[in-house]
């Protein structure tokens, strides 16, 4: 069943509507039809808001990402100093110059291996568990080690 409506449209609204109805062959009705149908349709505005709840989600997932990372590599530097100056006694200054040829010579293999790393792929983040409390609460598997002497 089909209803009459009346309505004042601006003229030029009115050729643009009669010349696509024209190029698809259809009536001036069927294209109001349509814009109209299209406009009231609520799946366009939620398809919309999905498609940038997923977007927004996926941001969010990535940040976390990103601070979990950063968390990590502040943590393992901040640990590695505190050993470091806590381990390492003061030089004497004969010795410093010994000391820094083969501090430069440890740091060149250092970059050597970072280098190859990341070259594969690898990370240290991939080496530490997503959920380290959730890891500590299961049971270690002790496949590895030799089983207890009797």
């Amino acid at each position: 069943m089909r209803d009459r409506l009346n309505v004042s449209l601006p003229v030029a609204m009115i050729s643009q509507i009669g010349d696509l109805a024209a190029r698809r062959k259809v009536t001036r009705s069927a294209v109001v039809e349509a814009a109209v149908a299209s406009l009231l349709s609520p799946d366009s505005t939620e398809k919309t808001e999905a498609a940038l709840t997923r977007r927004l989600d996926r941001l969010t997932r990535q940040m976390q990402r990103q601070e979990r990372d950063l968390m990590i590599a502040l943590e393992t530097h901040a640990l590695f100093i505190r050993f470091w100056l806590g381990q390492m006694p003061p030089l004497p200054a004969e010795a410093q110059a010994a000391a820094n040829a083969l501090g430069q010579e440890r740091f060149a293999r250092f970059l050597d291996t970072l280098g190859r790393r990341l070259s594969q792929g690898r990370s240290f983040r991939d080496d530490i568990p997503l959920d380290i409390p959730a890891m500590r609460q299961r049971p270690t598997d002790r496949a590895d080690e030799p089983p207890p002497q009797s």
